[in-house]
């Protein structure tokens, strides 16, 4: 039997509360007695938040007796949180965990019973399990909620994979629409401190330009700077902006209505993590792994549809869409993530299997554009032995490390020429001094971040020079991938 999050005013009125729950009936009530230990269950006055005891309980052992029925718990969640916290956390960080003291054993108000009877739920994992599901409520503005016990008993397994289906993805999912926008402005990490807001978009995506200028117009309390890039983004270029930290327009679903108003639709996405609102590079192919699984399609092409539009616009599939990372790229997956969702499409008429196929066509073209002009060309290219390389073009320091990050690296430098660390990484910033072996250094330095495996002693001041094993794999599958495709689906050509 499923959660159900029955919103309840008050515990008063048990005829009304006991149709909520399904109708349970009296022999509920007394089948939970008859089943289980007296001193399990008793009928203490109504739970309240002055009466609750937790006085005599027992920990829970490996093998209590389990009811063969279903029971249910009444929990008012401000109440029954207060309790666990106090009694159970006691080291205070919000959890409940092997490493609590308590006596892992909570007293709850069971629905059958209208909230009059309790039952003891016992031990760390379904105590944690209840402090998660009443989380949950919370977050869809409850206060009271009505639990399984066979939810806060259920299979660690099973649960992980249908709270990852149900609610973690969501919590991953952005979107660079209006509101998606309030939440990246207030990100640090796309805003130098004090700085205003920054959104970049393509020199050639009018659209995008108006869309965003418009969003900029209404929220002009977060003085929000729209900014065209250049036609052509060059590594100087991207070096003199990054002071000037902002975030890079996404794909969109574009069209006009009836009076010719632009119609713009920023396509949602997956990140890494809760403290991440941008697109990141090989993390959304296993995402987009995950997402398929779940049956989440669209967003899975949404993010393929967003790989095509960087193709397009900034030249390469990015680290992420943030402003200093325009001359990386990271492992290049594209080809195999295609794949993946055009297999999971819906294709029950002709009409889905032609649109199917033209995104097939226009996801591929991007990705052969990205394996021309990116993995076979100059810088990522050895000729001599016709094997590629992690080998970005960004010029410096990398802008998004911390402050003191390269200090010990400056510093001999610095010390050589008897100036201080801060005032040397000025100098060298600025191109006031000229270093062979800092640049050398920086080009390695980042040739490891679009690695993905930064940061890596393993290839530490030596990966721009080193043909990988693992890149050119991924190289060689792009070319199966392209090869099998054009012959499956387009005839050859």
């Amino acid at each position: 039997m499923g959660i159900s999050y029955t919103s309840l005013d008050t515990f008063d009125g048990n005829d009304q509360l006991l149709e909520q729950v399904d109708e349970e009936s009296s022999e509920g009530a007394g089948s939970e007695k008859d089943n289980d230990n007296n001193d399990d269950e008793q009928r203490p006055t109504r739970l309240t938040r002055s009466t609750t005891s937790f006085s005599n309980m027992r920990r829970r052992g490996s093998a209590d007796e389990k009811s063969a029925l279903t029971r249910r718990f009444l929990v008012d969640i401000d109440v029954i949180e207060k309790a666990i916290l106090e009694q159970e956390d006691t080291n205070g960080d919000y959890q409940i965990t092997v490493e609590d003291l308590g006596p892992k054993v909570l007293k709850v108000p069971t629905a059958s019973s209208g909230g009059f009877r309790t039952f003891e739920v016992r031990g760390t994992y379904m105590l944690s399990n209840l402090l998660q599901e009443m989380a949950l409520a919370r977050d869809c503005g409850m206060s009271q909620v009505v639990i399984d016990e066979e939810r806060l008993n259920e299979n660690p397994v099973s649960r992980l994979s249908r709270m990852i289906r149900t609610t973690f993805w969501n919590g991953l999912v952005r979107c660079m629409d209006e509101s998606g926008i309030q939440a990246i402005c207030r990100d640090p990490k796309n805003t130098k401190p004090g700085a205003n807001p920054i959104i970049y978009v393509p020199y050639d995506d009018q659209p995008a330009y108006e869309y965003y200028t418009g969003i900029a117009r209404d929220l002009s309390n977060f003085n929000i700077k729209v900014v065209k890039l250049p036609k052509d983004i060059t590594p100087r270029y991207v070096k003199s902006i990054n002071d000037q930290f902002g975030i890079l327009s996404l794909a969109a679903d574009v069209s006009y209505d009836a009076n010719g108003r632009l119609v713009y639709r920023p396509l949602p996405f997956v990140v890494p993590g809760g403290r991440f609102n941008e697109q990141y590079g090989w993390d959304s192919y296993f995402e987009a792994l995950g997402l398929l699984v779940d049956g989440r399609c669209q967003l899975a092409k949404n993010m393929v549809d967003n790989f095509a539009y960087e193709i397009k616009h900034y030249g390469k599939i990015l680290n992420a869409n943030r402003s200093y990372y325009l001359t990386r790229s990271q492992p290049p997956f594209l080809t195999d993530m295609i794949l993946k969702v055009f297999e999971a499409l819906p294709a029950k008429n002709d009409d889905e299997k032609k649109r199917n196929h033209e995104w097939l066509q226009r996801s591929f073209d991007a990705a052969i554009t990205e394996y021309l002009t990116v993995w076979m060309a100059e810088p990522r290219l050895d000729e001599k032995t016709g094997l590629s390389c992690y080998h970005p073009t960004g010029i410096g320091m990398p802008p998004e490390t911390e402050s003191t990050h390269f200090d010990h690296t400056v510093k001999p430098y610095a010390e050589r020429l008897g100036v201080s660390v801060e005032e040397y990484k000025q100098l060298y910033q600025s191109d006031q001094i000229i270093e062979p072996e800092l640049d050398a250094y920086f080009v390695h330095d980042r040739a490891v971040r679009e690695s993905g495996h930064d940061t890596s002693y393993r290839l530490e001041r030596r990966c721009a020079n080193l043909a990988t094993v693992d890149l050119n794999c991924l190289l060689y599958k792009y070319e199966v991938d392209i090869a099998d495709t054009l012959d499956a689906h387009f005839g050859g050509r």
